[in-house]
């Protein structure tokens, strides 16, 4: 039974698709990078889904950004990817959190925003605030916002499994709603525990076993970080030199450290003075 898998699939009677996915090894991955409290590393389980998800249902080529924040002890929670499914995310979080702690009590008072950045075309960006009682609900409440397409969304998660299932309406066909009540009455019945133990083909006959159900192929999940050197060295060149230099001679060298995978970049004066030398090379070459 394959894991990190996204799953497609649409209702030969009714006007409405769905999507179903499994996270566990990228999942894991993404958690390696910081000991998360077990409520913590649910939040990040369902918001994992919850991407894939989103990335699947809005068809674009390009980086996408779901992010929460809040004023609870998890002020934010965020799961950064690209249309291909790569994904990985970061917590921050303070005190001790109850290990049953609800969607409230981890963000208090705060908002989810969705960010689209395509390859071509315009950044979109939507908000929506976290008023209700699970982030399935909120997600529902943005496809309400954005779209105007019934949607319903399961997600669960444990300390080291994820998985989500969407149902919509098709976007051509939001007028009709052909279906979606009797699909969505079925699709409430799924128990977690089938989610994480059943691949997608008997979840599918399990909820949908009277419906004529057309699965796709399905698509790769994977934790990817997209940090490097380069890209460290490119952030340490927007700073003061100055400052970098007495960092140095009172460190001997810049660590610069990823949150996401753990990954660290070590920077001593000799890179710092190269770093900057091809500043100022590539200032005289522009003015010239």
């Amino acid at each position: 039974m394959s894991r990190d898998i996204l799953h497609r699939y649409l209702f030969d009677n009714a006007d409405v698709r769905g999507q179903l996915v499994q996270l566990e090894a990228s999942f894991q991955a993404m958690l390696a990078a910081q000991d998360y409290p077990n409520a913590v590393r649910v939040l990040l389980g369902e918001l994992m889904a919850a991407t894939s998800l989103l990335t699947a249902t809005i068809k674009f080529s390009g980086d996408i950004s779901v992010q929460l924040q809040g004023d609870g002890p998890v002020s934010l929670a965020v799961i950064n990817g690209n249309n291909e499914l790569q994904l990985r995310g970061v917590a921050r979080w303070k005190g001790e959190l109850a290990e049953d702690a609800s969607l409230p009590t981890l963000l208090g008072k705060g908002y989810m925003v969705i960010t689209l950045t395509p390859d071509e075309g315009e950044r979109y960006q939507g908000i929506v605030s976290l008023e209700h009682g699970t982030l399935a609900a909120c997600l529902e409440e943005y496809f309400n916002q954005s779209e105007q397409l019934p949607t319903q969304i399961h997600l669960f998660a444990t300390n080291a499994q994820a998985a989500g299932m969407l149902l919509q309406v098709l976007p051509s066909k939001q007028e009709q709603n052909d279906g979606f009540e009797h699909l969505s009455v079925l699709t409430q019945t799924i128990k977690p525990q089938e989610l994480f133990e059943l691949d997608a083909e008997d979840v599918l006959h399990r909820l949908y076993h009277e419906e004529e159900v057309r699965l796709f192929e399905p698509m790769d999940v994977s934790f990817k970080c997209t940090c490097s050197r380069d890209r460290s060295a490119g952030a340490l060149k927007t700073l003061d030199l100055t400052e970098l230099e007495t960092i140095i001679a009172e460190e001997g060298k810049i660590e610069m450290g990823c949150e996401y995978c753990t990954a660290s970049y070590s920077f001593d004066a000799i890179d710092i003075a190269a770093l900057f030398n091809d500043n100022a090379d590539t200032s005289q070459t522009k003015t010239q």
